[in-house]
This record gives structure tokens, C-alpha cells and sequence, in this order.
């Protein structure tokens, strides 16, 4: 190959590495936008997340239309998780410098486990991965590093039900939270197809 093509070739194989998805499923373009971006803040010298980044890797990403922007949903493995929450808020912020006017939101892989359980030879179902632990898990991954403090669920007229997610009242001015709002409920609903709306308390 051309020698000015080597260096790129190199970097999208060092880029491939952070990207685990199941024996012969190809990354899509997405996905490999996201482990390149990963690998950026990994090798550059002046970032003071790179040493975490090393130990992480994503197994999936999604984009996600909304009204008025896009949201880019990254999906990491369930045991690299703890990695992530370490540097959370600073790997989202570098990550929306990469994805110009678009919010990232991180979600941990979680395995849902459903009624046959027993077939897999379980006898106890964890109660972490069951439908409801699994959505409240991902509601605290949507809203991460801010803190929920407390949720309602109202019932409307015809039957539906909105959850209302209050947020820790000290991150309403970090990170642009209060614009991700919206952003929140999109993801949200589009992984769980549950309706949330998320506030700050009024004092």
C-alpha cells in the first residue's frame, strides 16, 4: 500500500481494538466513529483521561434524531463499566468535542433475563436482571454523573403512565444538564419504550 495510507491503516486496526462485538458481526460506521474518537483521547499526550481510557471499549453505539439535535448512544460492556463511571463526566465532555452539537449518553450492556430463566439453569433469577432493575439501571446510566433523587409516576386519563425523575439540584448548572433534558427522555424511551420526563425540584 502507498506509504501515506499506512499510518491511517494503522490507527483505524489500533481503533478496531476498542470496539468487542460478538464473533463476525462488522462494526458499523457509527461504531467505528466512536472506538476512533476513543482512541484520539487515548494517544493524546496532553489528555489526563488517556491511562483510563486504555482499559476501555465500547459493544455498540446508535444515533438517535431528535426535533432539534442528535444524541449518540454508546453502549460499553457491562464489565468495564466501573471504568467508565470513573471518568464519566470528563469522557462525555471530550467525547461531545468530538461529536460537534450532538449529546453523548452512556449506557452499560446489561442482560435481561425473562420469565424461562429455569431453561438456562438458574434457580434464582438476580434481581438485577430482571425487566425492572434493568430500567432503572439504565435510567441512572442516562442521567450519569448527575444523581436521581427521587421519582413520581403520574397516571394520565387514558392510562399512560409518565415517570417523573427529579435530579440532585447541585448538577443543574454542570455540563449543560438542563439543555440534555429532552435528550434524557429520547433515550430513555427509546431504550426502555417507557415514557420520563426528567426536572430539577423546585425549592
Amino acid at each position: 500500500p502507498p506509504r501515506s495510507l499506512a499510518p491511517a491503516r494503522s490507527a483505524m486496526i489500533n481503533a478496531r481494538k476498542k470496539i468487542l462485538k460478538e464473533k463476525g458481526v462488522a462494526p458499523t460506521d457509527l461504531e467505528e466513529e466512536v472506538a476512533k474518537a476513543l482512541f484520539d483521547i487515548e494517544v493524546t499526550p496532553s489528555s489526563d483521561i488517556k491511562a483510563d481510557v486504555r482499559d476501555i471499549c465500547i459493544s455498540g453505539a446508535q444515533e438517535l434524531d431528535m426535533k432539534t439535535r442528535t444524541a449518540v448512544i454508546i453502549h460499553f460492556p457491562y464489565r468495564i463499566w466501573k471504568h467508565v463511571r470513573k471518568i464519566h463526566g470528563r469522557l462525555v465532555r471530550e467525547m461531545e468535542k468530538k461529536f460537534s452539537k450532538k449529546h453523548v449518553v452512556f449506557i452499560a450492556q446489561r442482560t435481561m433475563l425473562d420469565k424461562n430463566f429455569k431453561r438456562k439453569g438458574l434457580q434464582v433469577r438476580p434481581r438485577s436482571r430482571t425487566l425492572t432493575a434493568v430500567h432503572e439501571a439504565i435510567l441512572e446510566d442516562v442521567v450519569a454523573p448527575s444523581e436521581i433523587l427521587g421519582k413520581r409516576t403520574r397516571i394520565g386519563v387514558d392510562g399512560s403512565k409518565v415517570m417523573k425523575i427529579f435530579l440532585d439540584p447541585k448538577d443543574k448548572d454542570k455540563e449543560n444538564v438542563e439543555a440534555k433534558m429532552s435528550t434524557f427522555s429520547a433515550v430513555y424511551k427509546k431504550l426502555t419504550n417507557k415514557e420520563a420526563q426528567f426536572v430539577f425540584p423546585t425549592a
